[in-house]
């Protein structure tokens, strides 16, 4: 037995075994190896996917308080941060003990080091800040009171590259070993030389055991075999999990979706990563005696499109709307505040459901998409993805909509694009999974929302946002559209776009304290074992809550692999007991404390 790809040795002593390739396990790969640990990384896929489902993503990082805020006029604090995650968050859960710590070292990292430990690795920021997931709901409730949604120039790929070279390096150095198309199924599990503990575990973790996966020539996210060709065992001193999330195994996110909170699981949920994101490793931690925790937390899209180019099985696309966008359910009544584009997942999620249908339709015009469409996705927006200046002050500029939107609305199975409302409706009717929309009663609340634009005042609530979102320098440049009527023939054609959940995000997962080591049931570390990323719910099995605030994803890979990373060379940063270097507790249970969301 061993590992048989033609890049790792059978026979290395290795520091630490790394299981999944993905951000989270590159990131702890070159803490350890800047520390000059050996480090073996195992992926059940080829190295085309290396550095995993963050390729694909926009690059959204979560800072606060920073200079791109600043120079946009943004006034951010860390007690605003806190304020804001903490009415997200809306920790309720004696489980929470090790999310709460984790929300407030992330937030003090976002506050902190984390610009410049990305900034000396090369990493650059475009110069708007986003504003992503306002809430809309009260100061006192879910939601970003600030733009803080920094766009790394180069999205998703960039991210990727700033870790991935430095372990290449050290791979050609021979510090970091890769082991692709290799499957962990198993923790070894032996005596530790203290005899156990509480731990629900009688031993430590030592190793791994698995299947070599055939050879695959598949590009990146392309589903791959899963044909078994020989049995591997590897043995290490730290085993360090960072395999991903749930988002492409409906089955386990059926099991897991909270009906009574959000609704009745989508028959029709696309998928917005995958096939391999499939949460395998999560379970047979738990067998080896790992706390799996907040399970039930899932952050899943409302936006969701399908993909007319896909890459994976039944994937979809998210829509980054601005705020302008009206919209309906599937019978076409329009959903009441604070339930518009861009605001608050969740309350939004469970709206839909409670129709009981799980689609919904977004009623724009031309005039709204060119400004207010984005799409989520490192492919979808080629200008920023390969550092194109000129491509990204053209789209800026142009007064057409971005490329790959204009080929969904030309190619996608759920645009329709209409010159009168009669069209329109139809269009929307054909491509009905449910109930048929009635054209007077849809036009009648157009036309409703429409006569409060005579007026540089108005009391509908969305118009009112929309007013305040263009008081931000960053949205009134680049995001939001200047109010207007929606039926003025002059801002047409007329657009609908029918809209579906989409898979995501897993905020819960393996219950890990600050230094990464995985919680056993007993609650106390498990010898040998770490973890870190999405497997994680991002740190400590679920530093979001219930509520992500965006741009929280990847830095949650990246905090959580630094802390392992460091962790197992043993140069921890600060806060490794859980005080976060200071003597406290970290985010008190009282600033935490809300009731489930």
């Amino acid at each position: 037995m061993g590992i048989t790809s033609p890049n790792a040795a059978p026979c290395e002593p290795y520091d630490a075994i790394v299981v999944g390739a993905g951000l989270a396990g590159l990131v702890a790969a070159h803490e350890l190896s800047l520390a000059g640990k050996r480090v073996l990384i195992l992926d059940q896929e080829n190295r085309a996917n290396l550095g995993g489902q963050a390729f694909w993503s926009l690059g959204g990082l979560f800072l606060v308080d920073s200079p791109e805020q600043r120079r946009l006029g943004v006034h951010d604090s860390l007690d605003l941060a806190r304020q804001d995650w903490a009415t997200s968050a809306g920790f309720d859960r004696d489980e929470d003990h090790w999310p709460r710590q984790w929300a407030e070292a992330y937030l003090e990292f976002a506050a902190g080091d984390k610009r410049r430990y990305l900034h000396d690795l090369g990493l650059r920021l475009t110069p708007v800040v986003g504003w992503a997931e306002r809430g809309g709901s009260g100061a006192s409730e879910h939601g970003n009171s600030v733009p803080r949604f920094h766009l790394a120039w180069g999205t998703g790929p960039e991210v990727v590259r700033v870790f991935r070279e430095p372990v290449e390096r050290a791979e050609s150095a021979g510090l970091v070993t890769m082991g692709f198309r290799h499957r962990v199924d198993e923790l070894v599990v032996e005596d530790s030389d203290n005899g156990g503990g509480d731990n629900g575990v009688s031993g430590a973790v030592v190793g791994v055991r698995g299947r070599v996966l055939a050879p695959s020539h598949t590009g990146r996210g392309i589903e791959s075999n899963r044909d078994e060709v020989d049995d591997f065992e590897l043995r290490a001193p730290a085993v360090i999990v960072t395999s991903g999330g749930i988002g492409h195994n409906f089955d386990l996110m059926r099991q897991c979706w909270p009906v009574e909170r959000l609704g009745e699981f989508s028959q029709t949920m696309l998928a917005g990563v995958p096939a391999h994101v499939d949460g395998r490793m999560l379970a047979i931690a738990e067998h080896a005696g790992a706390s799996l925790i907040n399970r039930d937390r899932i952050w899943a899209y409302t936006e969701g499109i399908e993909n007319w180019n896909p890459v994976w099985p039944n994937h979809g696309i998210r829509i980054i709307p601005g705020p302008s966008s009206l919209w309906f359910d599937a019978e076409g009544n329009r959903f009441p505040a604070p339930n518009y584009p861009g605001f608050d997942t969740n309350r939004t999620m469970r709206t839909i459901l409670s129709t009981g249908h799980d689609y919904s339709w977004f009623v724009l015009n031309e005039s709204i998409i060119r400004k207010e469409f984005a799409l989520s996705g490192s492919e979808q927006n080629p200008d920023i993805t390969k550092k194109d200046w000129r491509l990204t002050l053209d789209r800026a500029r142009s007064s057409d909509a971005p490329g790959p939107v204009e080929a969904f609305k030309k190619f996608g199975a759920d645009f329709v694009v209409a010159d009168t409302t009669e069209e329109l409706v139809a269009g929307m009717n054909e491509r009905s999974r449910g109930p048929v929309i009635d054209h007077d009663h849809l036009v009648e609340q157009i036309v409703a929302r429409d006569r409060q634009m005579d007026n540089a005042f108005s009391k509908d609530a969305q118009v009112q946002a929309i007013h305040n979102a263009r008081n931000y320098l960053g949205d009134k440049i680049v995001r939001v559209q200047k109010p207007h009527k929606i039926l003025d023939p002059t801002h047409g054609p007329l657009i609908a776009v029918r809209l579906s959940l989409l898979s995501r995000k897993t905020l819960g997962g393996l219950e890990t304290n600050l230094d990464a080591q995985v919680i056993g049931a007993g609650g106390t570390p498990i010898p040998g074992l770490y973890a870190a990323g999405e497997v994680t719910g991002f740190g400590g099995g679920g530093m979001h809550g219930y509520n992500a605030l965006e741009g929280t994803f990847l830095g949650g890979c990246i905090f959580s692999g630094m802390r392992a990373g460091r962790a197992v060379a043993g140069s921890s940063a600060p806060g490794g007991d859980g005080t976060n270097g200071r003597g406290a507790v970290g985010i008190e249970a009282t600033d935490m404390t809300r009731g489930e969301r």
